[in-house]
């Protein structure tokens, strides 16, 4: 039986404040997969991309999905680019009920603006022409991975937790 959730979904989608409140009233523990990696590294998010480049982080992001699925009663909130290794999601599957938080491209941009610095796939000149790439490049994933899809555009984190829960029956 899977007892676990995992939130995925594209960078500035709401995945660690609904995650929170989703384990809050499930009773649920709460994992978020970046805290994982960058405890473990003893280094920020954007210093592992720094010193070892993308494929150094999705590796370390891979051995702590390989953990997390390993977990049970965990709400885990995982990054926007779990979906880029078949294997992160067939772990998932194993264990969690796996919903994708959406938001328009618009909403993503304002989110993240606010903290582009932590955000080392949209540090380059062009932050909006890097959503709409990765988007694209990720929609599909999003989609084939989803055993339940939510958007968060316009929507509170407890609004969005309800759905969740409904649509989950948890």
């Amino acid at each position: 039986m899977k007892t676990n959730i995992a939130l995925i979904g594209f960078m500035g989608t709401g995945k660690t404040v609904v995650g929170r409140r989703l384990a809050e009233v499930t009773g649920k523990d709460f994992l978020e997969l970046d805290a994982v990696i960058a405890e473990k590294a003893g280094l920020s998010i954007p210093e592992i991309f720094r010193r070892e480049g993308e494929a150094g982080f999705r590796q370390r992001e891979a051995a702590a999905v390989a953990e997390a699925a390993g977990r049970r009663n965990t709400v885990i909130a995982c990054g926007g680019g779990v979906v880029l290794a078949t294997m992160n999601i067939v772990r998932l599957h194993e264990s969690a009920e796996i919903v994708v938080l959406t938001a328009a491209r618009q909403v993503i941009l304002k989110r993240t603006r606010q903290d582009g610095a932590t955000r080392p796939l949209l540090a380059g000149a062009d932050p909006a022409m890097a959503v709409a790439r990765l988007l694209a490049e990720r929609r599909p994933l999003y989609r084939q991975a989803a055993d339940v899809t939510v958007s968060t555009t316009r929507r509170t984190p407890d609004e969005v937790v309800l759905e969740i829960r409904r649509k989950l029956q948890v």
